[in-house]
């Protein structure tokens, strides 16, 4: 019989990322998976007709090229590239496994079509989002969300970060419905209209991030893995077993053993593993989680570049809800044979979203015309599930599904969250080694 400190349950990016965590700080950890590739419900699918099984879909046809070129991630999302998950790969010096490229565009939909979201003073300049006069009164508020330091009240202006609601920090800056709306969705990254009324100080971090991560590269503020976001949950499993994590994959798990309300050990194939701590994601405790909500998204493979984006290889487009007469944003997130992760010359696009409605894939509808024409299309619907319980009692932690957007900010905060309940201290990433990661600027 083994002792383990930590068991892991599943090889998701949020389950490999705290093993990697957790090995490197001394812990004895043992990772279970009952698939036989890593990556779990954010696994990344290669070859193509792996793809096309998964749907139930036949083919895959000629035209889409090579099948072993295709890497498709089932839930594609950037990384901005001053932001959370960019932080922890520096500080475990996962970089060191991967490579990056700069996403070519970040965009917003507006009236039907699709402008270029500005980040910087130079691009407000030159937008057709706004006007003349809403041009000067975004740059201010750009300017004071840039210089804005909690530690230094003289760069506050008399905004009460903690007291003053955002509603009235764009009324203070004058800002037009529409300006509000971009800024608010396209750069501060909120999903609907409910930070209006909250504290202002999480939209102007939300804002500085964007802009410092564009300062990074200039052409847009996020960056992708070439080969593919399945390329993170391996570098962190090679990270957990260079520190002595033990990864079994490929096999059932029978049960999770309990005593006296707390986790025991966990059976497998037979075998009982002994563990203090539980680390899963909810396939694994159906009767530990709850649903809040589905998500919705359209895998789209594309023969062209999305129309009205230069030409982009890659790039993000938000359509705010607003524009929709939704309560939730549309996300669509492009990549392309730039990132290796599909055959020359071809481009996946998917479309994402939280259901609304009966008719999910209705609810896509938007992001899939400014798409067309599309070779091939996979839609999936599935259930958001977030625990019942914090863990503190069971020893059982369970990260919560991922959400529809585009972005890893949401998932970095269900990491921290994790990590600070599993031992008690916040993950900080002071004293870390190397400062530069290996992007690729072109």
């Amino acid at each position: 019989m083994q002792e383990y400190d930590i068991i892991v349950l599943g090889t998701g990016l949020k389950e490999c990322i705290l093993s990697g965590l957790m090995s490197q700080s001394g812990k004895k950890v043992l990772h279970i998976d009952k698939n036989p590739y890593y990556g779990g419900e954010s696994a990344s699918i290669s070859p193509l007709d792996e793809l096309f099984k998964k749907f139930k879909v036949p083919g895959p046809p000629k035209s889409l090229g090579r099948g072993k070129e295709w890497n498709v991630d089932l839930i594609p999302k950037c990384f901005l590239a001053t932001g959370q998950l960019v932080k922890i790969l520096v500080h475990t010096e996962v970089t060191r496994y991967l490579d990056f490229k700069v996403v070519e565009g970040s965009y917003v939909y507006k009236a039907g079509k699709l402008h270029k979201v500005p980040g910087t003073e130079e691009e407000a300049h030159t937008s057709d989002l706004m006007g003349m006069f809403d041009k000067r009164r975004f740059k201010k508020m750009l300017l004071f969300a840039q210089n804005f330091d909690l530690r230094n009240p003289r760069s506050h202006q008399d905004v009460d970060p903690h007291k003053t609601t955002t509603r009235d920090l764009f009324t203070r800056f004058d800002l037009g419905l529409d300006v509000i709306e971009f800024t608010g969705h396209a750069i501060a990254l909120h999903s609907n209209e409910s930070y209006l009324d909250q504290p202002c100080l999480e939209t102007i971090n939300r804002i500085r991030l964007y802009c410092e991560s564009l300062t990074r590269h200039h052409s847009s503020p996020y960056l992708y893995p070439v080969y593919g976001l399945g390329e993170l949950p391996q570098g962190f499993a090679r990270l957990s077993a260079e520190y002595g994590g033990t990864f079994l994959l490929n096999r059932a798990v029978d049960e999770i053993v309990m005593e006296n309300g707390k986790v025991k050990a966990v059976k497998s194939e037979g075998k009982l593993f002994h563990c203090k701590q539980l680390i899963c994601d909810p396939s694994y405790v159906p009767n530990r989680v709850r649903k809040v909500g589905r998500v919705v998204r359209a895998i789209c493979l594309l023969n062209h570049p999305v129309k009205n984006t230069h030409e982009a290889n890659s790039c993000q487009i938000i359509i705010p809800q607003t524009q929709l007469h939704r309560k939730s944003d549309i996300y669509i997130s492009v990549v392309s044979y730039a990132h290796n992760v599909a055959s020359d010359g071809m481009y996946i696009a998917t479309v994402s979203t939280a259901v609304e409605t009966s008719s999910p894939e209705k609810e896509v509808q938007p992001g899939l015309e400014l798409l067309e024409p599309i070779m091939q299309k996979f839609v999936s619907v599935s259930n958001l599930m977030v625990p019942n319980e914090d863990g503190q009692k069971s020893q059982i932690f369970v990260s919560r599904s991922y959400d529809a957007t585009n972005h890893f900010e949401n998932e970095c905060e269900d990491i921290k969250d994790m990590y600070r309940r599993l031992t008690g201290a916040a993950l900080s990433f002071g004293g870390s080694r190397h400062q530069s990661h290996n992007s690729d600027d072109d």
